[in-house]
């Protein structure tokens, strides 16, 4: 697939410094990641610490979404004439503390506050973060560019995750978060000592960004992210409670779970940077088809410990969704390239607002902790009518240039 004129132009480095800048990239993934989903292994502990309910834990992380929701494009707009080394830096500094303070949390209502705050520089920073990657990088190789550096929410499922809960469940969960504020600490390190400063940088116009966003080609494909990543939530925001209530296991399994979540995410992650580069969007209704077979299977697979694991895993592919609409957000973003590559990103965590809050639901409306599946399945099939809908709209307007 032919890359966009608009798409970040690549500078040369020497390719241990590009491998670097993408490795302290991926490092502040891994925090992001790993501060993301961790509270779903501790969703019983939380629930306990703070006390309320396993489903109020569930509007925690919808809090915590919403946040990116909120903070990506408008931290992309107030930051669109800063260089993007210290915009990164700045983000991923207010990460850090946005973690503190949710380790510091009192009680229930302060912890919505912080997980909400904590969540405003998420999206932004992985926006701006695609964008260094992808001016690093040859202009076909973009899409695995993109990948790796958001291979660090992947690893984070698959280490830092039940590492996480491991030392949440044998101290207490604010020590997971103690920790996502070091790994911030140490990515403003790394990412202020190998990304070298670009004098030649392009600088953006909030009002030219706002104008090649306002687009229907953008506004759907940021719709597909949002509707059909929400079964991959709704099922992985309740894994915690449908190991113990479902499969039967004891909460010390939970780790196990997280960890073969993050095997799918790696798997899924590597293989939509890979889909993107051969077949572009065209890979965004294969995975979104996959995920609504799987989805459909896991209400089955739950009740016994092996098929839950490889139904885990099948879960964490649908990430490969991720790498494939934010490569193509670079395509057909025009000028608006840093607020939508960070508006993915809210799409992203709409999803990951949307799925908890429909999973819980359809397990409070009494259907069970496997209904999520269901549920899961629905939500990808409407991203999938999406994606139809973008398809039409994009061929309609070719065949009016071409008419005209």
């Amino acid at each position: 697939m032919t890359s966009s004129p608009f798409a970040p132009a690549s500078r040369v480095l020497p390719p241990a410094v590009s491998r670097a800048i993408i490795l302290a990239l991926a490092l502040g993934g891994f925090a992001i990641g790993t501060s993301e989903f961790v509270i779903m292994g501790l969703m019983p502990d939380v629930a306990r610490g703070l006390g309320v309910s396993e489903p109020q834990v569930g509007h925690v992380i919808s809090a915590y979404a919403l946040g990116v929701v909120v903070g990506a494009p408008l931290l992309a707009i107030l930051g669109a004439r800063l260089p993007r080394r210290p915009l990164l830096l700045a983000l991923m500094g207010f990460y850090a503390v946005g973690n503190l303070a949710s380790a510091l949390s009192p009680n229930y209502a302060t912890m919505l506050l912080f997980r909400f705050i904590a969540g405003l520089p998420h999206g932004a920073y992985f926006g701006v973060a695609a964008l260094v990657a992808a001016s690093i990088t040859p202009p076909a190789q973009r899409g695995m560019a993109v990948s790796k550096v958001m291979m660090g929410l992947a690893v984070a499922l698959l280490i830092g995750n039940p590492l996480a809960t491991w030392l949440g469940q044998q101290l207490s969960w604010r020590y997971a978060f103690g920790l996502v504020s070091l790994l911030a600490i140490a990515t403003v390190v790394m990412v202020a000592w190998t990304l070298p400063p670009d004098p030649d940088e392009p600088r953006t116009d909030p009002i030219r960004e706002l104008r090649d966003f306002n687009r229907p080609p953008v506004w759907l494909t940021l719709a597909v992210g949002a509707i059909g990543f929400a079964g991959m939530f709704c099922v992985f925001s309740y894994l915690a409670p449908t190991m113990i209530h479902v499969t039967g296991v004891s909460e010390a399994w939970t780790p196990l779970g997280l960890l073969a979540f993050g095997v799918g995410g790696i798997l899924g992650n590597l293989a939509g940077g890979w889909l993107f580069d051969r077949f572009g969007v065209r890979a965004a209704p294969v995975v979104l088809i996959w995920s609504a077979l799987l989805l459909l299977a896991f209400p089955l697979a739950a009740h016994q410990l092996w098929s839950l694991l490889l139904a885990v895993v099948a879960v964490g592919t649908m990430g490969a969704l991720g790498p494939v609409l934010q490569a193509y957000l670079m395509d057909i973003a025009g000028e608006a390239q840093t607020l939508a590559a960070a508006s993915h990103h809210s799409a992203f965590n709409a999803a990951n607002a949307l799925g908890p809050w429909l999973g819980g639901m359809a397990i409070s409306a009494g259907y069970g902790w496997t209904s999520t599946g269901y549920v899961g399945a629905a939500t990808a099939l409407a991203g999938l009518a999406i994606y139809g809908v973008a398809r039409w709209q994009r061929q309609s307007a070719l065949a009016a240039q071409t008419g005209s």
